[in-house]
C-alpha cells in the first residue's frame, strides 16, 4: 500500500502535523484544526482523509482510556511520510524548520543538537533528548 497520498490542503497538512505531534480522537483532532484555521471544520473534512490515511497505513486506530475511545495513531510509516513532509515544507519556504525527534514539536531556533548513534537529531530541550536515549 505505498500508493503516494496526495495533501491537497492545510486542513490534510495540519491534521497530519498534529497527529505527528501525539496521537488524537478525531473530535480532539478537529477542534485542534478549528483553532489552528479559526474555521469552523466539518467532519466530512477530516473522517475521510483519516480512513485513507488509515487505507494507505499511514495511520492506526487505538482504544484508549475507560470507554475505549478510538486514538488515531501514525504508523512508523507515518511518521516517515510526515517528517518527509515537514522537510520539503521546509525546503519550499527556504526555513530550517527542524522537529523534536523525541516530542515532535517543531524547532525554529535554539535546538538542543546530539550525535545519537552516528546520526544528529534535533530536541527542544535536553530532556527530550534524555527520554529519547532512555526509550533508545
Amino acid at each position: 500500500m505505498m500508493k503516494q497520498i496526495k495533501i491537497t490542503n492545510l486542513i490534510k497538512f495540519y491534521t497530519l502535523l498534529f497527529l505527528y505531534k501525539s496521537p488524537m480522537h478525531g473530535y480532539e483532532l478537529i477542534k485542534q484544526l478549528e483553532t489552528c484555521t479559526n474555521k469552523k471544520i466539518s467532519t466530512s473534512h477530516v473522517y475521510p482523509f483519516l480512513n485513507n490515511l488509515e487505507k494507505h497505513e499511514i495511520i492506526e486506530l487505538k482504544e484508549k482510556g475507560e470507554r475505549d475511545k478510538k486514538q488515531y495513531c501514525l504508523t512508523k510509516h507515518g511518521k516517515i511520510f510526515t517528517k518527509n513532509l515537514i522537510d520539503r515544507f521546509s525546503n519550499i519556504i527556504n526555513f530550517d524548520l527542524k522537529v523534536c525527534a523525541s516530542c515532535g514539536c517543531k524547532l525554529i531556533e535554539g535546538a538542543h543538537k546530539e550525535k545519537i548513534n552516528n546520526k544528529e537529531l534535533y530536541f527542544c530541550c535536553k530532556y527530550c533528548a534524555q527520554s529519547y536515549k532512555d526509550s533508545n
